[in-house]
């Protein structure tokens, strides 16, 4: 891919879709359903896609929005504060926001654990005592 050089230092123009599947470990449908959400915007060449540096960014951000539990929309949310106003100071609080909520789903859901478990275990120490009871030993 092309390359210019920046501070003597060579920055890539542009990625092929085979490079960002490979560096990311997605496959070609998942970098398709970002592009046609509306995440990412590669150049077309015939019906060859080209990343550009800020889409590859972007992919990055996604994919670690989506281990972070956000939803496309979400996602796309975030991004969008970005590029609008109020800008970067809006999307960093927006995704402390987030952040924040998302915290505390994962901590209600393990306490809802918790409680499975704790329920778990209270049937199981009826059952085996209850077969204490019938003599029937486990």
């Amino acid at each position: 891919m092309a390359e210019r050089r920046r501070s003597g230092l060579a920055v890539r123009e542009f990625y092929s879709i085979t490079e960002l599947t490979r560096e990311f470990d997605v496959s070609t449908r998942t970098l398709r359903f970002y592009e046609d959400e509306g995440l990412i915007h590669p150049v077309r060449r015939g019906r060859t896609r080209l990343y550009r540096p800020a889409d590859r960014q972007l992919l990055r951000q996604i994919l670690r929005g989506k281990r972070l539990g956000f939803s496309i929309a979400e996602i796309r949310e975030i991004i969008q504060m970005y590029r609008e106003p109020p800008g970067e100071v809006g999307q960093l609080k927006l995704m402390i926001r987030r952040i924040d909520e998302k915290r505390e789903a994962l901590r209600q859901k393990r306490r809802d654990l918790e409680d499975a478990l704790g329920e778990l275990d209270l049937a199981e120490d009826n059952c085996l005592e209850r077969l204490a009871e019938l003599g029937v030993s486990t």
